[in-house]
């Protein structure tokens, strides 16, 4: 029987091909297109991507060294931006050895994913992760910035009920959006139910909830990886649920506000 690491690894992975087909074989010129995050091409999410499956593999196998790691980054970066100090190394890269770079960084967080077990803490960027947490955070980043690439290339990618894992996560992160915010989040419940790419019902939350939350999986993810603005979607909610999706953040780091509504761009 599959237990839940197991199906977070084998849905990790195929996270990971599902976007490695997206760009395997386009132009270098398309490398370089402009996607929705500000001031990052295609090229600057794979990078991303192979830097942080990169210090995950490291967390794993090796959590001195993350720390140490982490001490650096963080003086690194008070002189340059992050973005500058995590990319860096991989905007000298051809197109490409970038994309040798990344399909090697996954393997090895692969390998080092298969000695994980229920029990286990992992360092990371802010509180220890359990490894479930851990691995669903890597499969969050990888589709919500190969949403991004998605975007820039004018290309297709089809929905799947790995977003499972995501919509969980965004869910979970409800008091979290508030927090990194400065902020706490309003009493009551919400009640969260979502319709999956393969036609299933998704619900997360008491069925007496003050509020319920409907519509697609697919568009609740987008919002909570803040890759679509609530307005752009037809998800259905209440007073409560608009005041979190307007500050959803299903991802570590400081707050962000994620893109404005289309008709306001």
């Amino acid at each position: 029987m599959t237990n839940a690491l197991d199906e977070l690894r084998s849905d990790l992975a195929a996270e990971q091909e599902a976007l490695d087909a997206v760009v395997a074989n386009i132009s270098n010129d398309r490398w370089q297109l402009s996607t929705p995050s500000p001031g990052w091409t295609v090229a600057d999410q794979i990078g991303h991507l192979t830097f942080f499956d990169r210090s995950a593999t490291i967390a794993i196998v090796d959590a001195p060294r993350f720390q140490e790691d982490l001490s650096a980054l963080i003086d690194a970066a008070s002189n340059d931006s992050l973005d500058d100090v995590t990319l860096r190394g991989y905007r000298a890269l051809t197109s490409s050895d970038l994309l040798e770079a990344w399909r090697e960084g996954r393997r090895t967080l692969q390998d080092a994913a298969l000695t994980l077990s229920d029990d286990v803490r992992l360092p990371w960027y802010g509180p220890s992760m359990s490894a479930k947490s851990f691995l669903t955070a890597r499969l969050m980043e990888t589709w919500a910035h190969g949403t991004d690439v998605v975007d820039a290339l004018g290309a297709t990618r089809r929905a799947t009920d790995r977003l499972r894992h995501v919509a969980q996560l965004g869910y979970l992160t409800r008091a979290w959006s508030y927090r990194v915010h400065g902020d706490e989040a309003p009493e009551g419940n919400i009640r969260v139910e979502l319709l999956s790419p393969s036609g299933q019902l998704w619900t997360w939350g008491p069925e007496d909830a003050r509020e319920r939350m409907t519509g697609s999986a697919e568009e609740f993810c987008l919002v909570v990886t803040q890759r679509r603005h609530v307005d752009d979607t037809s998800l259905q909610y209440g007073d409560l649920g608009r005041d979190w999706l307007l500050r959803a953040q299903a991802f570590a780091g400081g707050p962000s506000t994620g893109p404005l509504p289309r008709s306001a761009a």
